[in-house]
């Protein structure tokens, strides 16, 4: 059921106000991503590894639970997981996400962003990409709140937190997941247990599909790495490396600029 766009904002001021505020008291488990990499998988596993709630676009119990969120770093968070995609492949997730209606997002959404591109054909995700770029980290990235994929990464890459790469979660679900509880908990999880929670966690059986096979009004639309180089043209690898090539490179996508020539 589609909620309200008051609804919408008071959860979300009161899971900022916790995060803020109680992290260490209510001994939460913040998961913070750039929108589009891979943050909700990782607290649907987190939360079942830990045994906790996982309140999912929803007001949460004042109790010990996995929350997860869209933040820039904040010392006053604590026992946080910083969730990490290649931002290239960010951009072609959010394009899909931010112009076409899904299970996950709402009407409002959708039609807002459409409203600001106005794009002829929304399905040429290659023709608009480069303005699309553009739109993320100048328009949409200077509303209140909001910010850049670049600011994202510049904000957490340089802080000791827990680091969690969606290209690793595809690889390695289990090793990643089983890391990140012992390095919050100091607790080790059995490897049975770990592979029990990443097959149940796997993208083939969360869609119904297998990764690659894509479904534009999925959430979970495709559950792949590296899909960017076929969507984007010369003109989208300049913007994007004009705006985040920094950011690529401090992130460990890149070690230069050359990709983009």
């Amino acid at each position: 059921m589609s909620r309200s766009r008051a609804a919408i904002a008071f959860d979300a001021g009161q899971r900022w106000l916790m995060l803020r505020g109680l992290s260490r008291v209510l001994q939460l488990y913040p998961v913070l991503e750039y929108p589009k990499s891979g943050g909700s998988w990782f607290a649907q596993m987190l939360a079942d590894a830990l045994e906790l709630p996982f309140p999912r676009n929803r007001r949460p119990p004042l109790a010990s639970c996995v929350m997860h969120g869209h933040h820039l770093f904040h010392r006053s968070f604590r026992n946080v997981t910083c969730v990490l995609r290649d931002g290239r492949d960010v951009m072609v997730s959010a394009y899909y996400h931010f112009l076409f209606d899904n299970d996950r997002n709402q009407p409002h959404f959708v039609a807002r962003h459409r409203d600001a591109l106005r794009f002829d054909d929304y399905r040429d995700i290659r023709g608009n990409l480069p303005s699309f770029i553009d739109y993320l980290f100048d328009v949409d990235a200077d509303r209140p709140r909001h910010f850049s994929w670049a600011e994202f990464v510049e904000s957490w890459v340089a802080h000791d937190v827990n680091l969690v790469r969606y290209e690793e979660l595809l690889e390695y679900a289990a090793a990643t997941l089983g890391r990140s509880v012992r390095a919050m908990t100091g607790r080790e999880l059995r490897a049975e247990r770990l592979a029990d929670i990443a097959a149940a966690y796997k993208f083939e059986n969360l869609s119904r599909r297998a990764p690659g096979d894509e479904n534009i009004r999925s959430f979970l639309r495709k559950g792949v790495a590296g899909d960017w180089v076929n969507h984007f043209s010369a003109d989208a690898r300049s913007r994007f490396c004009l705006h985040a090539g920094d950011a690529l490179i401090a992130a460990g996508y890149e070690a230069d600029r050359s990709w983009a020539d």
